[in-house]
């Protein structure tokens, strides 16, 4: 049986489920956009600009998602995002992903003119782009934010619904969850289920298993993104293990943003042995400085995950991923058939 080396996980056939393209640009195109729009960067080479970009210094969520003002500014026009989702879903290609779904807000892509059409219409176009190139399956998660108006959410749950066949496959909520419950969400969250659009929620990194328990009771989440604090509610926790409901684990971002005290102390090890739906991703490459492979590496050396129990979790996120059964099957079989070669050696 292989030993889960990171050149074996590089290789192992992944899904990435938790992934924000505003989190996850190369910092030579960060700055190379800079330059091009005439933004100032924090840093002037690219090395730097990395180190600055990569959040160590955070004392809660809130101060890990400042950094994002940065690229931000220069996703503002369809060039600029769609030659950055084209580049996330290459770069993820080349570390074994088969399967990324890719989350943004779109209203913060819209400040200098784009439309809310445009501003997801342009990392479709990169995603599609990868695909034929790189083999690797893109789609997107429209975002909306716990701190702006629910009237903003309803808006951004009806955009993602009018791309429901044309690649945008969930409607998510995000930003800092202390003091801007799910619940005043809860109607977006209810029309896109409504017209047959997978939901998955941000609860549990920001603040405890009570922000959990409204994301799945309130706005009936499909997945929750983190869910970190979970554990602290056991009779929570048996329902969405009985219900299969997927916790997209991050690992290195709560490590940074304190959600968890260290790696050895995170309860994915605990949710794993327990039986439940977990999968793993990388929640900001830039921001964290990691890829999917990292990740799969942290929890082999942090929390002793073995090469069988890791193919697991990697199959895990091919399952839950937001795709309809029929184009979900054939990644699985895909799937299924390289890590077969990976057990033989091959």
């Amino acid at each position: 049986m292989p030993v889960a080396t990171p050149d074996i996980l590089r290789r192992l056939p992944k899904a990435e489920l938790h992934c924000h393209l505003d989190g996850s640009l190369r910092p030579s195109t960060l700055l190379e956009l800079g330059r091009e729009y005439k933004r100032h960067m924090p840093a002037d080479d690219v090395d730097a600009l990395r180190d600055y970009m990569r959040v160590d210094d955070a004392n809660n969520l809130e101060e890990y998602l400042q950094r994002f003002d940065v690229t931000l500014s220069v996703m503002q026009t369809a060039e600029s995002l769609e030659r950055i989702a084209f580049e996330l879903a290459e770069d993820a290609a080349a570390e074994g992903v088969r399967y990324i779904e890719v989350r943004y807000a779109p209203v913060l892509n819209v400040r200098e003119g784009l439309s809310l059409g445009e501003a997801v219409e342009a990392p479709l176009r990169g995603l599609a782009r990868a695909e034929k190139e790189h083999g690797v399956v893109g789609r997107v998660i429209v975002t909306a934010l716990r701190s702006m108006a629910p009237e903003v959410s309803l808006e951004l749950a009806k955009l993602a619904v009018s791309y429901r066949h044309t690649g945008v496959v969930g409607f998510d909520l995000a930003g800092g969850e202390a003091g801007n419950p799910a619940s005043r969400h809860a109607e977006a969250f209810a029309y896109a289920r409504n017209h047959e659009l997978a939901c998955t929620c941000h609860a549990g990194e920001g603040d405890d298993a009570s922000s959990v328990r409204q994301a799945v009771h309130l706005c009936g989440a499909h997945r929750i993104g983190h869910a970190t604090r979970l554990i602290e509610d056991d009779s929570l926790t048996d329902y969405v293990n009985d219900r299969r409901i997927a916790l997209e684990i991050c690992l290195t971002s709560n490590v940074q943003t304190h959600a968890a005290s260290s790696y050895e102390e995170h309860p994915f090890r605990r949710y794993f042995d327990r039986g439940m739906n977990v999968v793993l991703n990388t929640d900001n490459r830039l921001m964290s400085g990691v890829t999917l492979t990292d990740e799969y590496v942290r929890a082999a050396q942090h929390l002793s995950f073995t090469f069988e129990e890791l193919t697991e979790v990697a199959m895990n996120g091919f399952n839950s991923g937001f795709l309809p059964v029929a184009e979900k099957e054939k990644l699985v079989a895909c799937a299924m058939e390289d890590i077969e070669k990976l057990r033989n050696g091959r």
